[in-house]
């Protein structure tokens, strides 16, 4: 598959409806407008790439729709040289969008079928993960951190605690909270000690799973 004019397109159309839809960071709609999603799916999804929605990659995962992509990454307020971990790497759409806004990107993912897909695919596109890990991503990564925000792209009953104790004092977290829906959930780092939390309504993300490596 190539990049073409009608590609371009049509993610200028879906850069359009992220904002009206109230995505405001510059960075992160000028990243989804760079980035040809459509190379991250199967080629019978291509005509469908630029819609606002989820579709399966394999290993009973998904590619994440652009506003919630948008929306976690708006969350982070990422600035050029952060250092983000992120927990469940997927297709890579996220990591690529990570990248394209500056932000130096170590991911974890614990499906050995993506992982081995995705690692070789990013490089192919100029998206360089500063480390890309096969691991169990409720331990984070230690000998990284601290960092500067951590993202998770799955579900999650409880909030790690590893991650909470590898993020930076005023580094900020995402991460869906709940079982068979979720809440979107940010929390700041404060101090050594304390966090400040803020909820931002239900999405819905496969379950983020422990030790099943």
């Amino acid at each position: 598959m190539r990049d073409t004019e009608k590609h371009q397109g049509l993610r200028n159309q879906l850069v359009k409806l992220l904002a009206e839809k109230g995505i405001i960071d510059k960075n992160v709609l000028e990243a989804i407008k760079k980035i040809p999603r459509h190379l991250f799916l199967d080629s019978g999804f291509e005509q469908f790439a630029y819609q606002d929605k989820a579709f399966p990659i394999g290993a009973g995962q998904t590619i994440s729709q652009p506003y919630t992509v948008a929306f976690q990454s708006q969350l982070l307020e990422v600035k050029k040289d952060d250092k983000i971990l992120e927990i469940g790497t997927g297709s890579g759409y996220q990591t690529a969008v990570l990248c394209t806004m500056g932000a130096k990107v170590y991911s974890v993912e614990r499906q050995l079928e993506l992982f081995k897909k995705t690692s070789r695919f990013l490089p192919t596109l100029g998206f360089i993960p500063k480390k890309f890990i096969f691991g169990d991503g409720y331990k984070g990564l230690p000998d990284y951190a601290p960092f500067d925000s951590i993202i998770v792209t799955a579900g999650a009953p409880i909030i790690p605690k590893p991650l909470m104790a590898q993020l930076k004092v005023g580094g900020r977290l995402v991460i869906p909270l709940g079982e068979k829906e979720q809440i979107m959930t940010l929390l700041i780092r404060k101090n050594e000690t304390q966090f400040e939390k803020h909820e931002f309504g239900e999405f819905r993300f496969v379950p983020l799973l422990e030790d099943k490596n």
